[in-house]
This record gives structure tokens, C-alpha cells and sequence, in this order.
């Protein structure tokens, strides 16, 4: 049986191994893309504003797929744009990931 830190590791390992290629410069300027761009829309504390939260909680029921698409290639008819010129495919399931877990609090 594996206990839950054992579980913790082990995904922090895994998903460390997924981000490799993500440096540590890189995800600061990810950071502050998603507390600054995608905050002017969504909220400065990603709470909502004009577009919706982006919180955990508001994530919950939204697959990992349809965020990664969305963010990439934007909602036509909405003023949410496509960030693909921006974002590798790696970088926007990082950012997924990590809304998904609410590490983007605003310093």
C-alpha cells in the first residue's frame, strides 16, 4: 500500500520529469503572465471579472484537455484570446496544472 506522502513524491518526481524543460526563469515569466494577462480579464485574484474564475474550484469539473484547448486557441465570439503564439504545448499544460492546484495566489 502506498501512503499519501509516498503519493505526493512520487507525482512531484513525475511531474517534475513532465516540466524539465520548463526553467525555473521561464515559469516566473509564466507566472506572472497568468497573475497579469490572463488576471486582467479573469481577475487579478483570478476570482472573476470579466471572464470567469479560474480558481480550483471553479476548474473542478473542466478536463485538463478543454483548458489546454481554450487557452490555446482562444473562444471565438468571446474576448478570450488564443495564446498559442505565446505558449508551447508543455508550457500550457504547466499552467493548467498549476491552476488546477491554485499556485498562482497573486504576491
Amino acid at each position: 500500500m502506498i501512503t499519501r506522502g509516498a503519493t505526493a513524491i512520487l507525482l512531484l518526481v513525475i511531474s517534475t520529469a513532465v516540466y524539465a524543460d520548463i526553467t525555473p526563469s521561464r515559469q516566473r515569466e509564466l507566472i506572472h503572465l497568468v497573475q497579469h494577462d490572463c488576471g486582467s480579464c479573469h481577475g487579478l485574484t483570478l476570482q472573476g471579472g470579466l471572464g470567469p474564475p479560474l480558481t480550483p474550484a471553479a476548474l473542478v469539473k473542466k478536463s485538463p484537455e478543454t483548458l489546454r484547448a481554450v487557452i490555446l486557441d482562444g473562444l471565438l465570439g468571446t474576448p478570450m484570446p488564443p495564446w498559442r503564439p505565446f505558449l508551447s504545448e508543455t508550457e500550457t499544460t504547466w499552467v493548467v496544472d498549476m491552476l488546477k492546484r491554485g499556485k498562482f495566489d497573486a504576491d
